[in-house]
């Protein structure tokens, strides 16, 4: 069992798609789980289906909708760090590192969630995951939480090999499945597609319950 399970992404649903499984198995062992959450979302081009958000209201939807998601997953603490969405990569990574590790120095997290720097596919993920990982680098070697990363370039088994972590949240998935209905403004789209396929190919409804009930990680090893 962790002391506190810290999680930084950027986007709501980042933590669900990724990690939700995780969180819930941890939050549902009584470990306290805080999400730093970077951004809203606002530049998504989800906005459901039917549409029910525009440009203008997909911030308000979207934070509506990770606190749901939230309350689903069982995380009482959640922090917005205020980002533009699609910048994170401009912010100043010392500045954005230095709020990190502020918060990691107030919760004295045991474990850290974050995306992998450069094998995240999206910019606003490598960034704030390169943060992530700096701001646990200014810590003493013998302060620093355990950090896994969640990778999913097309690269990232040829460099980094294996996940060394791979949780079975199976025993979580209503849970999980319930915060990414959450988030619909983002899945409902999804789940619909998913459905209309499984008419043709019931097989598909079962893949993808067991590729979302694996979750991988790599433990991040620091140089130094």
């Amino acid at each position: 069992m962790e002391r506190h399970v810290l999680v930084v992404f950027p986007h709501p649903d980042d933590e669900t798609f990724s990690s939700g499984g995780t969180i819930a198995l941890h939050t549902t062992a009584g470990t306290p789980v805080t999400y730093v959450c970077g951004t809203l979302g606002e530049m998504g081009r989800n906005m459901g289906k039917p549409f029910f958000a525009t440009r203008e209201s997909l911030p308000d939807v979207r934070e509506k909708e990770l606190r749901e998601a939230c309350r689903v997953l069982g995380i009482r603490d959640l922090r917005l760090l205020g980002l533009r969405d699609k910048t994170v990569e401009f912010e100043d990574r010392e500045v954005l590192a230095g709020r990190i590790k502020d918060i990691i120095e107030e919760l004295n997290p045991s474990l850290i969630i974050t995306h992998y720097p450069g094998f995240a596919v999206h910019p606003d993920h490598n960034a704030l995951g390169a943060a992530t990982i700096r701001a646990v680098e200014m810590l003493p070697k013998e302060r620093r939480p355990v950090v896994h990363c969640s990778a999913f370039s097309r690269d990232t088994r040829e460099k980094l090999g294996d996940p060394d972590v791979i949780n079975d949240v199976s025993s979580v998935i209503d849970i999980k499945m319930a915060a990414i209905r959450a988030h619909r403004s983002q899945s409902e789209a999804m789940l619909k597609r998913l459905e209309e396929e499984a008419q043709h190919r019931p097989e598909i409804l079962r893949q993808a319950k067991a590729e979302r009930s694996r979750e991988a990680y790599y433990t991040y090893r620091f140089d130094d």
